[in-house]
Order: structure tokens, then C-alpha cells, then sequence
């Protein structure tokens, strides 16, 4: 199922003090106190607290999306620490998504955050994807994609996409205002099931791509007419080159 490139999101009254942290933006050409008040009603999943759920957390938090829920099974390692900035030395070995709703509430009170400390599987995606308005893909692995883009087309939901992979970056959005399906433009195979990752990547990189994907989750949030649906945007970080392509 296609949807309709609506999400359903109706406006809230802002507080005063909601009025001054989110000045900025209201300032903004074309967004003001309406586009604000469609962020502070929306609903968001991110699927993924690491490298990239990270900095999207915080972009997210700080825009002021009202509701965001965070899906992951994982524990904080040392290892972690080079580039998911949610984290700190201290919360090694405790659950991803504790450590990520303790440090986002001191960043935004004002959220709700809702989190869940399982892996979603094809069991559970679409009924935990029907009780938010988008789906923000910060996974590391092809079959959680699929699985995402398989609960986002029976929902209904745009889908987020982001992946890294050493010095290569993309991003796009898929199932929404009649874009396609991520399966459409990377079809699925048996031998995805088997693919690994390099796992060499910088901090700094996965932050770039991830301000972009936060970015687009607004633009989708807010009904925006310039959005990445039906587009793929490459990024080489060793060249310093982006590109724009349209998905066929």
C-alpha cells in the first residue's frame, strides 16, 4: 500500500517557553508557529540508537517532534563511544534505548519519548509502526531494512532512509507521495541475508549524513513539498561530492 503523503498530523497550542527555545526556526521563511506546531504533534520512530539514531535523536529532540520513539536491543561499548554521541564511558554494558531517553529528556523535557529494547522483526513492525506517523531507519543491517520497508509499505508510513559505509553515505525517502519502495530500487535477494558491513567509518562522517536524514524527517513531518521521495542522494565524503539521482 502506497500512502497518501499525508501523515495525519494535526497542530498543538505551543507554551510560552516553547515559543522562546523554538524561536529559531519559527523565524524561519515558510515554517512559523503552524509548521512548529505540526512537529510538537507529530509522532516519530527511529529504528536504531547508534551512529546514526544519535545524532537523529538529538536533531529530533531539539526540533521539538513531540513524540519519538526509539527501537533497539543493543548495550553501550567502548567501541560505540568513537560516534554515537548519545553515550558517554559511564553507561557501557547498559541498554541503548535507557541511556538514550535519560540524556534526550535533559536535553528536551518536553518530549514523550517512548522506547523499546527488543529488535524489530517482522512480527512486530506493523504494529508498532501503525502508532506513529513516520519510520526513521538508522540500522547497520539489510534485513532490518527490509523488514522496515515491508512495514512501511502494509502502513502506509514514509520511510527515512540512511546508510553509511566507510566514506559512502546515502539517503532517500521511500513509500511516500508515490516514491518507491527501498525493495523496489535494491531488490531483495537470499545472499542479502548473508552480507557484513565494513566496519571502519569516522564519527564525523555518520554525523553528516545523519543531519540530513533528521532533516528530511522534518520536511516529511511538516508536509513540505522538497523532500528526497523519489530521489537518492549519494554522498563521497573522500571526494567531497554529493549527488542527486532520481530513482526510475
Amino acid at each position: 500500500m502506497k500512502p497518501s503523503g499525508k501523515t495525519g498530523i494535526v497542530g498543538c497550542k505551543l507554551t510560552s517557553n516553547e515559543m522562546e527555545r523554538y524561536t529559531r526556526q519559527i523565524q524561519l521563511p515558510d515554517f512559523g508557529i503552524e509548521t512548529q506546531q505540526k512537529l510538537k504533534s507529530a509522532r516519530a520512530l527511529v529504528i536504531g540508537a547508534g551512529g546514526l539514531g544519535s545524532p537523529v535523536l538529538l536533531y529530533l529532540a531539539g526540533a521539538g517532534v513531540g513524540t519519538i520513539g526509539i527501537v533497539d536491543d543493543d548495550r553501550v561499548s567502548e567501541s560505540n563511544l568513537q560516534r554515537q554521541i548519545l553515550y558517554e564511558t559511564s553507561q557501557i554494558g547498559l541498554p541503548k534505548v535507557l541511556c538514550a531517553k535519560a540524556r534526550l529528556e535533559l536535553l528536551n523535557p518536553t518530549i514523550n519519548f517512548q522506547i523499546y529494547d527488543f529488535r524489530l522483526t517482522d512480527d512486530n513492525a506493523t504494529p508498532l509502526l501503525t502508532q506513529y506517523d513516520i519510520i526513521i531507519d538508522c540500522t547497520d543491517n539489510l534485513s532490518t531494512r527490509y523488514t522496515i520497508d515491508r512495514a512501511s509499505q502494509k502502513t502506509g508510513k514514509p520511510f527515512i532512509h540512511a546508510s553509511v559505509c566507510e566514506f559512502q553515505g546515502q539517503v532517500s525517502v521511500f513509500n511516500y507521495r508515490g516514491a518507491p519502495s527501498y525493495e523496489d530500487l535494491f531488490p531483495y535477494l537470499p545472499d542479502n541475508e548473508k552480507f557484513t558491513q565494513p566496519q571502519g567509518i569516522i564519527g564525523a562522517f555518520v554525523g553528516i549524513v545523519a543531519g540530513i536524514q533528521a532533516m528530511e524527517a522534518i520536511n516529511v513531518l511538516t508536509n513540505s513539498e522538497s523532500t528526497l521521495a523519489g530521489y537518492l542522494l549519494l554522498i563521497d565524503m573522500k571526494k567531497h561530492e554529493f549527488r542527486k539521482v532520481r530513482i526510475s
